[in-house]
């Protein structure tokens, strides 16, 4: 992994940083994609980088943004069946070889994005989507512009095979094979993994963290994250974690549905083992205030809490990246995969009462997740950047 950066830094050049400008886009089908552009322009930030972030369809077509990420919470609703039957005519499509429709609409857009970049002198672009990442390839055969992908699900998505960015950053070097024969060249290929906000990548003492978010320093808590899935299935899990598990309180992070939040407010507003979280900045305190979390496999928040070496239960994934961030996490023994309630319970209490499984699940966390992605990926871009002089 460090041989590649090093790699591309032979010859660097003096340059200010701050003389540079990037750009990073991203889109919100799925919060894990702009939080990964996010990390990515923070740390740019801290190294003097201008670095702007910007959702993709916010430039091209502002309302169409609103509706196509809709559409992508819409189809993950329930138990997921329509997105993962889009998925897969997505990897019946990408066989036939054919230039597929979502590339032919991305290229439509390639003389608005182009135009953006050029009128606001971007040096180098970053994206965390496909769409961008299409778009951007698009562009790339007519204009030279210089631009890096990042995966952020632990397996190669259909239509990656269709971009053609300078490099791009995948989550681990055991990937590589699923890459490169899903269509990627091997040396744009940077297993430096998945970027996090620096909330993730500290150190925290956890009684004064606890104490700073006022949670009771006597007690332990579980954090449940991605209060986006549906209220039976949070309902069903608080329900059933208040009856089989006793010594603990229960924190569910809501983020911004205000509905869920409200339901559980009124449900449990007699039950102080039941703390609904609204939406926070601070969610890396509550992850090293608790003891163990449980949330949906996202690629994102996986690697946010893996990071921070905590025992993790992945609850049932929406079928399609979710399935396979849940195997590479549990086939390493770094997480506990559950496919209903039933499992949530059991692996949580198996968590719980194992201190050696606790402890085995960090480890492995260590050892095939690494916690410096971010400040790799960014000290990549600017060694580029210094020898390029782009």
């Amino acid at each position: 992994m460090n041989n590649t950066v090093e790699k591309l830094s032979d010859n660097d050049e003096n340059k200010s940083n701050s003389s540079y400008k990037v750009l990073i886009l991203s889109c919100g089908t799925g919060g894990g994609h702009n939080t990964a552009a996010k990390a990515i322009q923070e740390e740019l930030l801290a190294q003097n980088v201008q670095a702007d972030f910007k959702e993709y369809l916010e430039i091209i077509n502002p309302k169409l943004k609103d509706k196509v990420n809709n559409l992508y919470i819409k189809s993950t609703n329930r138990d997921g069946r329509v997105f993962k039957n889009i998925y897969h005519l997505g990897k019946i499509y990408e066989k036939t070889k054919l230039r597929s429709p979502v590339y032919i609409l991305n290229s439509l857009s390639k003389q608005k994005l182009y135009k953006y970049i050029k009128d606001n002198e971007y040096n180098y672009i970053i994206t965390t989507h496909l769409f961008a990442a299409q778009a951007l390839t698009a562009i790339k055969k007519q204009h030279d512009i210089h631009f890096m992908q990042v995966a952020t699900d632990y397996v190669s998505i259909p239509f990656w095979k269709e971009t053609n960015p300078d490099y791009f950053v995948i989550p681990s070097e055991e990937l590589e094979s699923d890459f490169i024969e899903k269509g990627m060249k091997k040396q744009k290929l940077l297993p430096l993994g998945i970027p996090v906000m620096k909330q993730y990548r500290k150190e925290y003492d956890k009684q004064e963290t606890k104490k700073s978010l006022n949670l009771d320093l006597d007690k332990k808590y579980i954090l449940i994250l991605n209060g986006s899935m549906g209220f039976g299935n949070v309902n069903e899990i608080a329900e059933k974690l208040l009856e089989n598990i006793k010594d603990f309180s229960f924190i569910i992070s809501c983020g911004n549905n205000n509905k869920l939040k409200n339901f559980l407010d009124n449900k449990y507003k007699d039950n102080e083992r039941i703390i609904p979280l609204p939406y926070t900045n601070k969610l890396g305190e509550y992850v090293a205030s608790s003891e163990i979390i449980l949330t949906k496999p996202g690629g994102l928040t996986t690697t946010e809490i893996a990071t921070m070496r905590k025992p993790l239960v992945h609850i049932m994934p929406i079928p399609g990246c979710e399935n396979y961030n849940a195997n590479f996490f549990a086939d390493r023994q770094m997480s506990m995969k559950c496919e209903d309630i039933n499992q949530v319970i059991n692996n949580t209490k198996k968590i719980i009462e194992n201190k050696n499984l606790q402890m085995e699940i960090a480890e492995n966390q260590k050892k095939y997740i690494a916690g410096d992605a971010c400040e790799q990926i960014v000290g990549t871009i600017i060694k580029e950047l210094n020898r390029s002089n782009i």
